[in-house]
């Protein structure tokens, strides 16, 4: 721009005065919101990765519950036969110092 324009743009600035500020028409909002939902009607992609990360979530988390239950179970099932095996042992060792 030259300053022809620059200037000339000023002066017009100038003589406007003050006015009121301009309101949005009665229902411009809810058009607008209206307008962008009818563009994008699955939603805009937010909600879609919200939902995704969700059910990725739960199904860690179902698939982390069963494998600490089955660890725990297998645990439960060693811990029970070293104690066999250690009472049958002691058994054994107190019928030998019996005698």
């Amino acid at each position: 721009m030259k300053n022809d324009d620059i200037d000339r743009l000023l002066q017009s600035a100038a003589q406007a005065g003050e006015e009121a500020a301009a309101e949005m028409p009665f229902g411009f909002d809810t058009r607008v919101v209206a307008l962008w939902r009818a563009a994008t009607p699955n939603g805009n992609g937010v909600m879609r990765l919200l939902r995704r990360v969700a059910v990725l979530s739960a199904a860690v988390i179902v698939v982390s519950t069963i494998a600490a239950v089955r660890e725990a179970n297998r645990s439960s099932e060693i811990r029970d036969s070293l104690t066999n095996e250690f009472a049958i042992a002691d058994s054994a060792i107190q019928d030998e110092f019996s005698k």
